[in-house]
């Protein structure tokens, strides 16, 4: 018997955001902003050993924000929303105003 699992708005966007809330996923990102690439292109940009870049990768490919295809032994990754970099955007600005304000905290 086939058993359907719910899930809410709130669900899904959790799994987004789980998805890149590790700082080598948003290198991961950054990296594949401009271009796919496979993972052993990944790996020198990130510094991980190719264990833990699969992991990442699988991670961010399961949420939906990244796709995959294979190219002989190769595999290929690339970027399958763009706007996933608007969060990430916005994420930065609200960090380096939590700095700001830390540093302004700090000063007083």
């Amino acid at each position: 018997m086939l058993r359907r699992i719910k899930k809410t708005k709130e669900d899904l966007q959790s799994e987004i955001l789980s998805a890149i809330c590790h700082p080598s996923r948003i290198k991961i990102l950054k990296a594949l902003q401009k271009q796919a690439m496979c993972n052993c292109e990944i790996m020198p940009l990130i510094g991980l050993e190719q264990s833990n870049l699969s992991r990442h990768l699988k991670s961010l490919e399961k949420s939906g924000i990244l796709v995959s295809w294979k190219e002989g032994l190769r595999v290929n990754y690339h970027i399958a929303d763009e706007r996933i970099f608007q969060i990430l955007d916005l994420a930065e600005k609200i960090a380096l105003k939590n700095i700001e304000v830390a540093k302004e905290l700090v000063e007083s």
